[in-house]
């Protein structure tokens, strides 16, 4: 089964913040099998459903714990996204 996932990482007063939102991205993108797309306002993460979910919430769990106060906004839809339907 395939899922989407569209994340938005704010860290809370972190002088480096873009620092800490790319490092993220790309531990994420590190993961073979997972698909990775950024763009100006969120991240989004396609794969096979456990694979996606397992290294998703596992680099959200590690944000929690290596950094300050950090706002994940997170959707989560079974299968893949990530090419756009035509319009009808």
């Amino acid at each position: 089964m395939k899922i989407s996932i569209e994340l938005s990482f704010y860290p809370l007063a972190e002088e480096q913040y873009k620092t800490e939102i790319w490092a993220f991205i790309k531990r994420l993108r590190a993961v073979e099998g997972l698909q990775v797309i950024t763009n100006g306002m969120s991240t989004q993460v396609f794969g096979d459903y456990d694979l996606a979910v397992s290294h998703v919430m596992a680099e959200i769990k590690h944000v929690h714990q290596t950094t300050g106060a950090a706002v994940f906004v997170c959707k989560f839809i079974n299968g893949d996204r990530s090419q756009v339907e035509a319009e009808t």
